[in-house]
C-alpha cells in the first residue's frame, strides 16, 4: 500500500489475515448481527430510523471488520483511522457494529434513545469516546471529516478518514463545498461513501431533488469515483483497497443499496425511513427474516 506502517497500530489493511480466516464470511455475519441489533434497539426505543440503518449494515461491517485500523482499546491513538457517520440518524447501525467489535456493551447498546443512555438517536461524542464527532445535521459530519483529513495531511500522518453519507444528504450545499475543498487540497487520505438507497424521509430522491448524474458530478469535482453494489462484501473490500492506493485525489464510493435491506416489508418503502414505532409482531417478523433463531428473538425483545 501507499502508506507507511503505523507507528502504534498495525493496520488491518497491512496485516495478512490468518490462512484459515474467511474474511467475507466474518463480515457477512457481522452485518447480520448489525441488522438484528438495529431492529431490536429501535423496537425497545419505540422510535428510530430502520430503513437507512439496514441499508448501510454491509458497509459498516466491512469498514470495521477489515478496513479501519482502530480497535476498542485505542479510541484516542493519533495514528488511528477516523470514521464519521455523517448520516447520523443511522446511529443504531453504528452502535450495533460497535457492539459487535467490542467498542460498547451489546445489551447496553440496545437502550437506544432511553433517558440517561449514551446511545442517543444521533451519535454524541461526549457520551461515547469511540465516536469521532457528534452528527445529525446533514452535511456537517462530512465537513468535520474533511477537516480531520486536512489536519492529518498537514501532520504527514498515514491515518485515513472515512465518512458515510446518505443520498438525501447530498442535497445539502455544504457537501458540495466540501467536495470542492477536498479535491483542491488533494486529500487522498479521505474516502466518502454514499449509501445510495434512492429514498429519503418523504419519498424517492428523484421526487424531492434528483441527484443524477451522480458519478459524473463527483468526477467533475475531481474525485476518484467507484460505483458498486453496497451489499457485495467482496466489491466493498476491493474498492476500499483501491481507494487506499489512490494518490492526489479524494475517493468516493457510490454504494447502491436497498433501503430496509433484509426485511421484506421495509425494503424500498419510504415510510420506514424513520420516526417509526415497531410493534412486537413487526419486530418478531423482521428478526425472523434476518435469520434470528427463536431463542435469539426472545433474548433481543425480552432481555432489556
Amino acid at each position: 500500500m501507499a502508506f507507511a506502517p503505523k507507528a502504534v497500530i498495525t493496520s488491518r489493511r497491512e496485516a495478512a489475515p490468518p490462512p484459515a480466516r474467511d474474511l467475507e464470511q466474518e463480515i457477512a455475519l457481522a452485518a447480520r448481527f448489525v441488522r438484528q441489533h438495529v431492529i431490536a434497539s429501535i423496537y425497545h426505543a419505540g422510535s428510530g430510523h430502520p430503513g437507512g440503518s439496514l441499508s448501510c449494515a454491509d458497509i459498516l461491517a466491512t469498514l470495521f471488520g477489515a478496513e479501519l485500523n482502530t480497535w476498542p482499546g485505542s479510541p484516542h491513538d493519533p495514528m488511528r483511522d477516523r470514521f464519521v457517520l455523517s448520516k447520523g440518524h443511522a446511529a443504531p447501525a453504528l452502535y450495533a457494529v460497535g457492539a459487535h467489535h467490542g467498542y460498547c456493551d451489546k445489551l447496553a447498546s440496545l437502550k437506544l434513545r432511553k433517558f440517561g443512555s449514551p446511545f442517543q438517536g444521533h451519535p454524541h461524542i461526549g457520551d461515547l469516546p469511540w465516536v469521532e464527532t457528534s452528527t445529525g445535521s446533514l452535511g456537517q459530519g462530512f465537513s468535520v471529516a474533511l477537516g480531520m483529513a486536512m489536519g492529518l495531511k498537514l501532520q504527514n500522518s498515514s491515518a485515513r478518514v472515512y465518512a458515510l453519507l446518505g443520498d438525501g444528504e447530498l442535497q445539502e450545499g455544504e457537501v458540495w463545498e466540501g467536495a470542492m475543498c477536498a479535491a483542491h487540497h488533494k486529500l487522498d487520505n479521505f474516502c466518502a461513501i454514499i449509501d445510495y438507497n434512492k429514498l429519503q424521509s418523504d419519498a424517492r430522491n428523484d421526487e424531492i431533488m434528483r441527484l443524477e448524474p451522480l458519478a459524473a458530478k463527483w468526477r467533475a469535482f475531481d474525485w476518484a469515483v467507484a460505483e458498486i453494489d453496497g451489499h457485495d462484501v467482496s466489491a466493498l473490500l476491493k474498492t476500499f483497497r483501491r481507494a487506499g492506493a489512490t494518490h492526489d485525489r479524494p475517493s468516493v464510493i457510490i454504494a447502491h443499496t436497498v433501503k430496509g435491506k433484509g426485511v421484506p416489508y421495509m425494503e424500498n418503502m419510504p415510510a420506514w425511513h424513520g420516526s417509526v414505532k415497531l410493534t412486537r409482531e413487526q419486530a418478531d417478523d423482521a428478526l425472523t427474516a434476518l435469520g434470528a433463531t427463536h431463542k435469539e428473538i426472545r433474548e433481543y425483545l425480552d432481555g432489556v
